[in-house]
């Protein structure tokens, strides 16, 4: 799995810009991070400043995100021990604030803005006398013109690098490639259950099971988004599926429902369509597609091909294949586990939009239904999952017409 982890760490380098040689500790043993142990807001909605505490002084890299308004700091990798709630509440020019781990090496703290802001000082003061090593960031009220000229400023001082081609990712072997896609991870954490139940080590946990399963018939080569607690960009998602070659995208997810909206269970299968098929799927695209604004990505970024991907899905074999593999996926998998009472639904998922992958959404259950996190958090019910998965990818491929357009790729 180290190509495999090198493949996706590259591109992930390539996406973000921003590199963290000389800031971060990757590879270092989780004791040695500095930890952030408390965290304080001050001042009104003229200028509010943000106190961190910390173990040691670090680096910062500071620069902010519009539409909607956003403040990221990044630096090295950090053990984030502050109170429970921290950041879900703001003061002044804060609305709320998250932070974790973006990539090896390298945490982020995105931080909402009320209103545009600019930073007037970020700065981390060294320990003296008791007293923690303290970063400091201090902002003030501004405009919107002037907001967007400093965004313009800072990226004339990005340095890009290359994504690896496809020549580079791909191993001369023929047997059709299986991406898996985690949801969520590092400083996204998807939805949260009452117990602390993350959704993001959930879906990793059955998508590395998952893997293992279809591995073990030898007929197929898989390869994951991330295999650690990082966050990958939706965009970079569909970018390392597509150059890999992939002949199958599945999204592993876990939903939630609002207390508002009532209770709901079981497992889901989502294709992609530019028209939802009810509202519950609608909000749940929307809020699955907001993953970039939660780990602070420049949404203004994103790949061309990408952007007017609905257009390129006219390709009725692509969305063929898709709902054929939905299909056999929720055929295969009610036989063990759960189905929510529509189990088969559309919307438009950014994660899904691979003109060229058949692409599925797999929502595992609700986090927000008590029986749902109880099977969700079992050892037992998310092996039999990976293992009833696995038998529905393989049934796909044996199925003439998959089998011929896998072996065309």
């Amino acid at each position: 799995m180290r190509s495999e982890r090198m493949v996706v760490q590259a591109a992930r380098l390539a996406f973000f810009g921003v590199l963290f040689a000389g800031m971060g500790l990757a590879g270092a043993a989780p004791d040695s991070f500095p930890l952030a142990s408390d965290v304080r807001l001050g001042g009104d909605e003229a200028q509010t400043r943000f106190v961190m505490d910390l173990t040691r002084k670090i680096d910062l890299h500071v620069f902010t995100l519009a539409d909607p308004y956003r403040v990221i700091v990044d630096i090295p990798q950090v053990n984030f021990r502050l109170p429970p709630k921290a950041g879900e509440s703001g003061r002044g020019l804060i609305k709320a604030f998250r932070f974790g781990l973006v990539m090896p090496g390298g945490s982020r703290i995105v931080i909402d803005l009320t209103k545009p802001a600019r930073v007037d000082k970020a700065f981390v003061v060294d320990p003296a006398d008791g007293v923690p090593a303290r970063l400091v960031l201090e902002l003030a009220v501004t405009d919107r013109e002037n907001f967007l000229r400093k965004i313009a400023f800072d990226q004339r001082f990005v340095r890009p690098q290359t994504a690896p081609s496809r020549e580079q990712q791909t191993s001369g072997d023929a047997r059709p490639l299986v991406v898996l896609d985690p949801g969520h991870g590092g400083i996204d954490t998807g939805t949260k259950g009452p117990n602390g139940q993350m959704e993001k080590d959930i879906v990793l946990d059955v998508a590395m099971r998952l893997r293992d399963k279809v591995e073990s018939f030898g007929k197929y080569r898989v390869m994951l988004t991330r295999s650690e607690d990082t966050f990958v960009p939706l965009a970079e998602r569909v970018r390392f599926a597509r150059e890999a070659g992939a002949a199958l995208f599945i999204s592993i997810h876990a939903d939630s429902l609002p207390r508002r909206e009532g209770d709901a269970q079981g497992a889901t299968v989502y294709t992609l369509s530019e028209t939802a098929t009810d509202p519950a799927a609608a909000r749940l695209a929307e809020q699955e597609n907001r993953a970039d604004v939660i780990a602070g990505v420049d949404l203004k970024d994103q790949p061309e091909d990408v952007a007017g991907i609905l257009i390129d899905l006219a390709q009725r074999e692509t969305k063929t294949f898709s709902v054929q593999f939905a299909q056999k996926l929720v055929g295969t998998i009610k036989q063990t586990i759960r189905l929510h009472k529509e189990p088969l639904k559309s919307a438009g998922f950014r994660v899904l939009r691979a003109p060229d992958v058949p692409s599925v959404l797999v929502e595992l259950g609700y986090i927000s239904n008590k029986e749902d996190l109880q099977l969700l958090s079992s050892d037992g019910w998310r092996d039999r999952t990976a293992k009833s998965m696995a038998a529905a990818i393989d049934g796909y491929f044996s199925t003439p017409l998959a089998g011929a357009r896998a072996g065309s790729n």
